[in-house]
């Protein structure tokens, strides 16, 4: 902790390890005052705010105040008291760490919000970074270099700048709740409207002889605004659209930020392929040398059966899978229905097998009382056979992880023409198993197109290791930039925004 004044200013732990390699020199300041390279990263601290971070969080107001004490010095010819010059380059030093760690690693431990958290992140020696900065005079380079190097988060820091810009220019006007707004309505709302989506850029045609008319373009300029926000592109301003619309800057703005954190949190190369889930977007993308070349619609998690966040690698896929039901899930969903119909097992061709074991018994149904079944007296497994009533589908794709989850086909494919799709169990169901299992064989010349669909028509359940393995991601992003270069929003449908935000409204931690 270092005192200045009477402000307590909090310390790297690094601090006294660097100083000690320095032979206890400075670092920031020299017998002409202060370096140029001090003046670097003071203005880049000043400026934290570009990187989604808080210049307060380096005690930047202190910073400067002891540098105007020391200019005054210098003006007025005096000589700056040793002690002043040493409390200039600790508090610089202290600056520089933390700043550099934050970039390189986020702010917080992504432990501290989400537990199930278990991606690798990158690493350095701060220590070494910081020395070698000073060494050839690139401290800004080197702070840019930290910095994530990943094309989304360039762009999400474009993406901030413009929307401080609408916040800095009174944001945008609230579209009163009504009636939908939709083509040919006249009235004041229409306008009101016209001007909220000409300020996010979403209405290209912003000249109207009748701006409270709803026209062609205006319509165009919904369908715009529905897409960027995972919205039913109809054109229709309803009720899910006006409240999308009607956000404040204020909170978009945090969300950019909020997901520039999590970008920080990633490894500096996801790897020349992978499949990457967004959670929050309901979206998978096959990515090679980051260029996307497959993407589809998924189902994830019901808000109590969220899908988290993690990595693994996936090493094998499955044709025509067997489904064990998961034990929370037979208690709640599937024991009612077979105390309702005594045939319901039978008709979803479901069998009873005696234990959790591969080589386990199948057991007759009937002689199981299933009115004194509970959680706690049933040992049995129940296995649902592979069929069109099988809600694994025709494959299922197997990275391992301690929360056994894993994508899969589905039986209910209509699921996935709604716009939000948060209705499984924490799996995640895939719109195009089959296109993802010839993606993954490619490389394999016994398992063709042809024999996939082949063996998938027999209903025989085969295990097939990938020629090799996948890393695969599942993260949760709810704002990012798109290809195309719009930014795009999503709710955030397990409240983790809201949880990371708290948490970096918490005291800094030391580093």
């Amino acid at each position: 902790m270092l005192t200045i004044g009477n402000a307590k200013i909090k310390a790297s732990e690094l601090l006294p390890t660097f100083y000690e390699k320095q032979n206890y020199s400075p670092a920031w300041v020299g017998n002409k005052g202060i370096t140029p390279q001090a003046d670097v990263l003071i203005r880049i601290i000043r400026e934290a705010d570009k990187e989604g971070l808080r210049p307060g969080d380096y005690h930047i107001d202190q910073i400067e105040e002891t540098v105007a004490e020391i200019n005054q010095n210098q003006s007025d010819g005096k000589t700056s008291d040793p002690r002043v010059l040493a409390t200039l380059d600790l508090l610089l030093t202290n600056a520089f760490l933390f700043y550099s760690s934050h970039l390189l690693n986020g702010r917080i431990n992504p432990e501290a919000v989400d537990s199930a958290w278990v991606i690798g992140h990158r690493k350095k020696d701060i220590i070494d970074v910081l020395s070698t900065a000073l060494i050839f005079n690139r401290v800004e380079e080197t702070l840019k270099e930290l910095a994530p190097q990943h094309p989304g988060y360039a762009k999400l820091r474009e993406a901030l700048t413009e929307y401080r810009k609408i916040a800095k220019n009174g944001g945008w006007p609230l579209v009163q709740n009504g009636i939908k707004i939709e083509k040919g309505l006249r009235n004041q709302r229409v306008e009101l409207l016209r001007k909220r989506l000409s300020i996010t850029g979403d209405l290209k045609d912003k000249a109207s002889k009748d701006p409270v008319l709803f026209d062609d373009s205006m319509e165009q300029g919904v369908r715009n605004f529905q897409k960027r926000h995972g919205l039913k592109a109809d054109g229709v301003a309803g009720q899910s659209t006006l409240a999308a619309l009607n956000v404040p800057v204020e909170k978009r703005i945090r969300q950019i930020e909020l997901n520039m954190e999590r970008l920080r949190w990633l490894p500096q190369s996801l790897g020349s392929r992978y499949i990457l889930v967004n959670v929050a977007s309901y979206e998978l993308y096959v990515v090679e040398k980051e260029e996307t070349v497959m993407n589809m619609r998924v189902i994830v998690g019901k808000p109590y059966w969220d899908t988290p966040v993690f990595s693994a690698n996936m090493t094998y896929l499955v044709l025509n899978p067997h489904w064990n039901i998961p034990q929370t899930i037979f208690i709640e969903e599937t024991l009612p229905k077979i105390l309702k119909n005594p045939d319901y097992l039978s008709k979803d061709r479901i069998k009873v097998l005696r234990s959790w074991s591969n080589k386990a018994a199948e057991i007759d149904p009937k002689t199981i009382d299933w009115s004194k079944v509970t959680e706690q007296n049933f040992k049995y497994r129940l296995r649902q056979e592979p069929g069109p009533g099988n809600p694994l589908g025709k494959v299922k794709f197997l990275f391992p992880n301690p929360h056994n989850v894993y994508l899969h086909d589905t039986s209910n494919k209509s699921l996935f023409n709604k716009a939000q799709r948060n209705f499984s169990h924490g799996c995640i169901r895939i719109e195009k198993p089959i296109d993802l299992a010839e993606y993954v064989l490619r490389s394999d010349s016994e398992w063709t197109p042809e024999k996939i669909r082949t063996t998938l028509k027999k209903r025989s359940t085969t295990n097939i290791l990938l020629p090799e393995p996948i890393p695969v991601y599942l993260l949760y992003f709810t704002a990012w930039v798109d290809g195309e270069g719009l930014i795009e929003f999503r709710n955030d449908i397990y409240g983790r925004d809201d949880t990371l935000y708290q948490a970096l409204g918490d005291e800094l931690e030391t580093i």
